[in-house]
C-alpha cells in the first residue's frame, strides 16, 4: 500500500481542447469594422483614392520631386507591421515583441549600404527618419551642430532646399534658419553653374562649420571636391543632401558624394522611387567626429522623432532590394536620357533653360522672356491633365512668385516611356505654354484668377478654353495608354465624382 502511495499519480489523459476560430460573424460587433475592407467601412475615402488612381493614369507627372512606387513597396508600407511600436534601435528597443522589427531594420540597413556601394566598416546608415525634411536633414544638423552654429547651402532661388537655411529679409523661413546661422552661396550669373570660387571666398568671410551640398532643383552635377576643399580649409563637416538624385547617385550615373563627404542624407521616394522617408548615412571612421554614428541616432531618436515606422521601413528595403537589381542602371540611364530629350525639345522650340540643359532627371525652364510667371502655367497645365510645379529661377526677385516651372522624367519613365514619347510630352508643353499666352492676353489682367476664368469658361469671340479643352483631350488619350504600377488599368473605371468632357 505505501509503494503505492509513493509512485506519482498519473492524470487520466485529456481530451484535447479543440481549436475554434472566430469567423466575422461570430466577432464581437464592436471589432467587425476591423475586418471589413475599405471600400465598405471607408467608401469616402476609397472613393478619394480611387479618384487620385485616375488622376495619375489620365495625366502626365512632371513633378521633378515626384515618382511612381512599386505595387510590392505599396504592398509592403500598406503591411501589418503599421500595428508595431519599436522605440529604440535593434537590440535595444524600449518595448518587447521587436525580434522581426529587428530582423527588418537589419536588413534595411544592410541593403542601404549595398545600394550605395558603401563598405560596412566604413559607413553606417539610419533607416527610421520619417521624412526628407526635419526628420532627415535636420536630425542630420542636430546631430553635427550646436545651436547658432554656422551653415551655408546653394540659396533657394538658386535651386537650393528651404532646409538648407534658407530665409528672407523679413523672416527665417524654416528650423535650419531659426536654429543655425546661415550663408548661401549662389550660381554664376553667366554660366548659371555653382561659383565654387565664389563660394570659397565667402567661407573665408563666414567660416561655416558646415557646408551644404544638394539641392532641389539645380539640373548639373557637383564638384563634391571642391566643396571638401572648402570644408577641409574651415574645419567644417560636409554633407550631401542627394533626396532628389539618390537613385541616379545609386546607379553610378552622377557623381559619388561618398568620396568626400562626412554625412550624406536622402528621401526615397524620387529617383529612388520607394516610399515616403528618408535616410542617414554617416560615416564610421570621420577624423572629426569618432563618435558620429551615436550622434546620428541619438538624433533621430529620440531628438526629433518618435517610434519608427516600420511599415515604411519595409517599403524602403523592398524599393533598396530594387536598387540593386541589374535593371536599375538601365533605369536611371533612361531618366537622365528622357530629361536631355525633353530639354533639347524645349530649347529646339526657342524656349530658355536654366543652364542651358541638364545631367540629371530635371529641367528648369525660364518663362520670364515669355513674360509668363510660373504660377500661370502650372495652373493650366493642371486643367489639362499635365503636373507640373512653379520654381524660382536664378535671379527671381521673390521665391513666392517665381519665373520658372521644374519638370522631373523620373515617373514618365516608370510608366514605360521613352526619348520619342518626350518629343510628344515636349509638344503638349509647347501647346500649352503658346495657349497661356492667349489666354493671358485674354484675360485683359495680370491677375490669376482672371487667367483661370478665362481658360474654363468658354465665351464668344475668345479662343483660350476652346483650346484647353482640346489640349486636355489630346493628353488624356496619350497617358492612359501607358501601365500604372500599383494599378490595374485593363479593369480600371471612372470613379464617382470625375467629369469629364469628351
Amino acid at each position: 500500500m505505501l509503494r503505492l502511495l509513493t509512485r506519482p499519480i498519473r492524470p487520466a489523459a485529456l481530451a484535447p481542447t479543440p481549436i475554434v476560430r472566430r469567423t466575422m460573424a461570430s466577432t464581437l460587433e464592436f471589432n467587425r469594422a476591423l475586418y471589413a475592407p475599405l471600400a465598405e467601412v471607408d467608401p469616402e475615402v476609397k472613393n478619394i483614392i480611387d479618384k487620385e488612381a485616375w488622376r495619375q493614369f489620365s495625366g502626365l507627372e512632371l513633378i521633378a520631386s515626384e515618382n511612381l512606387t512599386s505595387q510590392a513597396v505599396m504592398e509592403a508600407n500598406g503591411s501589418i507591421l503599421t500595428n508595431k511600436y519599436s522605440e529604440g534601435l535593434p537590440g535595444a528597443r524600449y518595448y518587447g515583441g521587436n525580434e522581426w522589427i529587428d530582423e527588418l531594420e537589419v536588413l534595411c540597413r544592410k541593403r542601404a549600404l549595398e545600394a550605395f556601394h558603401l563598405d560596412p566598416a566604413k559607413w553606417g546608415v539610419n533607416v527610421q527618419p520619417y521624412s526628407g525634411s526635419v526628420c532627415a536633414p535636420f536630425a542630420a544638423l542636430t546631430a553635427l551642430l550646436q545651436p547658432q552654429d554656422r551653415l551655408m547651402g546653394l540659396g533657394l532661388p538658386d535651386g537650393g532646399h528651404l532646409t538648407h537655411g534658407y530665409y528672407t529679409a523679413k523672416k527665417k523661413m524654416t528650423a535650419s534658419s531659426i536654429y543655425f546661422q546661415s550663408f548661401p552661396y549662389g550660381l554664376d550669373s553667366t554660366t548659371q553653374l555653382i561659383d565654387y570660387k565664389q563660394l570659397a571666398s565667402q567661407a573665408k568671410i563666414f567660416k561655416p562649420q558646415l557646408v551644404i551640398c544638394g539641392a532641389s532643383a539645380y539640373p548639373r552635377d557637383w564638384d563634391y571636391a571642391a566643396l571638401r576643399a572648402v570644408a577641409d580649409e574651415h574645419g567644417a563637416f560636409l554633407m550631401a543632401d542627394i533626396a532628389h538624385t539618390s537613385g541616379l547617385v545609386a546607379a553610378g550615373e552622377l557623381a559619388d558624394p561618398f568620396q568626400y563627404c562626412d554625412v550624406v542624407t536622402t528621401t526615397t521616394h524620387k529617383t529612388l522611387r520607394g516610399p515616403r522617408a528618408g535616410l542617414i548615412f554617416f560615416r564610421k571612421d570621420s577624423e572629426k567626429a569618432k563618435d558620429l554614428e551615436k550622434r546620428v541616432n541619438d538624433a533621430v531618436f529620440p531628438a526629433c522623432q518618435g517610434g519608427p515606422h516600420n511599415n515604411t521601413i519595409a517599403g524602403i528595403a523592398t524599393a533598396l532590394k530594387q536598387a540593386c537589381s541589374p535593371t536599375w542602371k538601365a533605369y536611371a540611364k533612361q531618366v537622365i536620357a528622357n530629361a536631355k530629350t525633353l530639354g533639347d525639345e524645349l530649347v529646339g522650340n526657342g524656349y530658355k533653360l536654366q543652364t542651358k540643359g541638364t545631367d540629371n532627371h530635371l529641367v528648369l525652364w525660364d518663362l520670364r522672356p515669355l513674360g509668363l510667371t510660373g504660377s500661370k502655367l502650372e495652373k493650366l497645365c493642371d486643367l489639362v491633365g499635365i503636373t507640373i510645379n512653379k520654381n524660382a529661377v536664378s535671379g527671381d526677385a521673390s521665391a513666392q512668385t517665381p519665373g520658372g516651372i521644374r519638370l522631373g522624367t523620373s515617373a514618365l519613365t516608370s510608366r514605360d516611356m521613352v526619348e520619342g514619347d518626350m518629343k510628344v510630352v515636349a509638344g503638349f508643353l509647347n501647346r500649352a505654354v503658346q495657349l497661356a499666352l492667349v489666354l493671358q492676353k485674354e484675360a485683359g489682367s495680370k491677375l490669376l484668377k482672371d487667367f483661370v476664368r478665362v481658360a474654363v469658361t468658354e465665351e464668344e469671340g475668345k479662343e483660350g478654353a476652346k483650346g484647353v479643352k482640346a489640349l486636355r483631350r489630346d493628353v488624356r488619350e496619350f497617358a492612359r495608354r501607358w501601365p500604372l504600377p500599383g494599378v490595374d488599368v485593363s479593369t480600371i473605371q471612372r470613379p464617382q465624382g470625375i467629369e469629364e468632357d469628351d
